[in-house]
């Protein structure tokens, strides 16, 4: 049985659950391939990153499940679990991925609509006559 690591990660809505194992560098996103889920080069740049940053893509599978939010929340969300799994195998690259963001969690969300007003923050117009 080879070992695997789990990391979550959450920005606003979205939450990708990250299972990183031994392997050849594949990378699988909700059953799909990654080019395929991910079709921005940019994304894929961001999400890859924290791997590029202390380790070799080729020495890892990854398993992502991501689901909720846009696609720019699930981008985050997956560099956050990716960023996890690797510190949950060698603590020592805490520093370094903590250093460039990777580990932070953007603790941002959608303000919820108040009753009486258009939106969260927004009135509806006001008439003097």
């Amino acid at each position: 049985m080879q070992k695997e690591h789990l990391g979550t990660g959450r920005r606003k809505t979205a939450v990708a659950s990250v299972r990183m194992r031994p392997g050849t560098g594949k990378i699988d996103v909700n059953g799909r391939k990654f080019e395929e889920y991910f079709p921005l080069e940019i994304q894929r740049k961001a999400i890859l990153s924290p791997i590029e940053k202390c380790a070799s893509l080729e020495g890892y599978d990854l398993i992502v499940r991501v689901k909720g939010g846009g696609i720019q929340g699930q981008v985050i969300a997956t560099r956050l679990g990716i960023s996890r799994a690797l510190c949950g195998e060698d603590e020592t690259r805490r520093p370094n991925l903590k250093a460039v963001g990777y580990l932070t969690r953007d603790p941002r969300k959608r303000e919820r609509k108040k009753y009486g007003l258009a939106g969260a923050r927004k009135r509806f117009q006001f008439s003097k006559r």
